[in-house]
């Protein structure tokens, strides 16, 4: 069994993915939860491919990114403790820009 997700990066975040905007996940359930806190973790070993100090800072992101879960705000959500659900999408978008 497991946790299928969309996630997307977009904003110049999926610069730091290879320039893939959109996964399609299946994070193993083994009988515990999944909450945001654990996917950036996992995201961060398994999709991030350069550069993490651009999108991780302790075990959040960074300020300056935004992080939406079914076009929510995670702020209304708890951030981090937001438990996952299945087909749940989320997107991180960097409003961080250079000039």
């Amino acid at each position: 069994m497991s946790l299928r997700l969309t996630i997307e990066f977009s904003g110049g975040a999926e610069l730091l993915f290879d320039k893939v905007k959109r996964h399609e996940v299946a994070l193993p359930l083994e009988n515990t939860t999944w909450n945001l806190g654990r996917l950036i973790s996992w995201i961060t070993s398994n999709l991030l491919k350069e550069r993490p100090e651009l999108f991780v800072q302790g075990k959040s992101v960074r300020p300056g990114i935004l992080v939406l879960v079914n076009q929510t705000d995670w702020a209304l959500l708890g951030e981090l403790e937001y438990v996952l659900q299945d087909n749940d999408a989320v997107v991180f978008i960097s409003t961080l820009h250079g000039g």
